[in-house]
């Protein structure tokens, strides 16, 4: 099988359409986006919790489809920016950890959504 050169793929590219154009400012708003919040599965998590009283360990775990490694290591960054709470306890012998979003936490998810309908807008025009 032949390999394209490097001249011939970039041929092969579509060229941009001058319809797209950067939105202005979008950079900065998007470099503005809380980071924390930002990576996927925490997002999932404070959504979560920001709709339920509270999630256990497992519940949140299988909701978000994620290993038990990479739920407390993200619920753990969540914790330490203050946007969640964990409770460890034990329900007879077993330990149960629960998981409640904090007001700071939803102040942070209510600033990040905002922070996303803003570029949604702009993008939009």
């Amino acid at each position: 099988m032949a390999r394209k050169s490097s001249a011939a793929k970039a041929e092969a590219r579509p060229a941009r359409s001058a319809a797209i154009t950067p939105v202005e400012g979008a950079v900065e708003r998007t470099a503005d986006l809380d980071r924390v919040i930002h990576e996927r599965l925490r997002l999932g998590i404070i959504s979560a919790l920001a709709v339920n009283n509270g999630l256990g360990f497992i519940e949140l775990r299988d909701l978000l489809k994620t290993t038990d490694g990479n739920l407390s290591v993200h619920a753990r960054k969540l914790e330490a920016a203050g946007y969640l709470t964990c409770t460890k306890s034990f329900v007879g012998r077993t330990p149960h950890t629960e998981y409640k979003i904090t007001s700071q936490g939803r102040r942070a998810l209510q600033r990040y959504l905002a922070h996303m309908e803003a570029l949604i807008a702009a993008t939009r025009g």
